[in-house]
């Protein structure tokens, strides 16, 4: 878990993992602020010694480099992320666990919320189903950090040289290792949407753009070693259509004010779906 002023929401997020029904889990709290965040879950009654409290090593280093601290510090053989204002539901884990049984990657269905934790819509909900690289993202067709992982089959590393889309770039990397994951249907994960990513704020479009457009290049040149030979044109295909869902996006918003861009994205999705 990444931390980064996260002061207010960081508690939420901690509840969450102290009320799983599997308890043999490890939080490894990666402070890229100097804060001392076993203070202030001292002081908030959360002391917890399955919480090890690291360090990026920087101020404002990023997400990307933060996780990487992370996992080079991380000694279980099983990985899931989990954002500092973010929540998991009671089971999450523990239907994982059972799910790397016999899958090396497993998402799970979003339910996203606003800041005050009301639901706006839910993302990939629906059954159980297990999905190739290929598939991925036409299910799970926004926000790509609610997965697990079993490291001994299939590892990555974040890119911190990217804009944005670090998520979607680390799952790719995963599905190096595996050609299929298992997708759970029911929304095991809150996403919570903060103010800033409600609307389109300045210069977001530009930089969502940009670090697609990165992402499409190196498929095109083969930077993914894929295990499903229709990963590439899996995600090609989706990159293309959330490219152009992008550039449309800002006329979209000022015509209907507050518009969710996987609202805005899923017509365009299913309009295109394979098969």
């Amino acid at each position: 878990m990444p931390a980064y002023k996260a002061e207010a929401t960081l508690a939420g997020a901690v509840q969450s993992l102290m009320m799983q029904s599997f308890s043999n889990w490890q939080l490894l709290l990666i402070a890229d602020d100097g804060a001392d965040y076993e203070s202030v879950l001292g002081a908030l009654g959360l002391a917890d010694r399955r919480i090890r409290y690291l360090s990026s090593g920087g101020v404002g280093t990023g997400a990307s480099a933060t996780r990487n601290a992370g996992l080079a510090a991380c000694e279980t053989r099983f990985a899931a992320l989990l954002d500092a204002d973010d929540r998991m539901a009671s089971d999450k884990l523990d239907r994982f666990n059972t799910a790397f049984g016999e899958h090396a990657i497993v998402s799970t269905a979003i339910q996203v919320t606003d800041a005050a934790l009301r639901p706006l819509r839910q993302v990939g909900a629906g059954a159980d189903r297990v999905l190739t690289a290929g598939q991925h993202k036409w299910v799970n067709l926004s926000m790509d950090s609610m997965i697990g992982w079993d490291r001994q089959k299939t590892d990555a590393r974040f890119d911190p040289t990217l804009p944005n889309m670090n998520d979607l770039d680390f799952l790719m990397r995963l599905y190096a290792g595996s050609a299929t994951s298992l997708h759970l249907g029911a929304p095991l994960h809150l996403y919570v949407k903060q103010p800033s990513s409600l609307s389109n704020g300045a210069g977001m479009t530009e930089r969502m753009i940009a670090a697609k457009t990165v992402i499409r290049q190196r498929l095109a040149a083969g930077y993914y070693p894929f295990a499903d030979p229709g990963a590439t044109a899996g995600f090609d295909a989706f990159l293309a259509i959330s490219l152009e869902a992008e550039r449309r996006y800002p006329a979209a918003l000022q015509a209907r004010p507050g518009l969710l861009f996987e609202d805005h994205i899923e017509p365009l999705l299913k309009a295109a779906r394979p098969g």
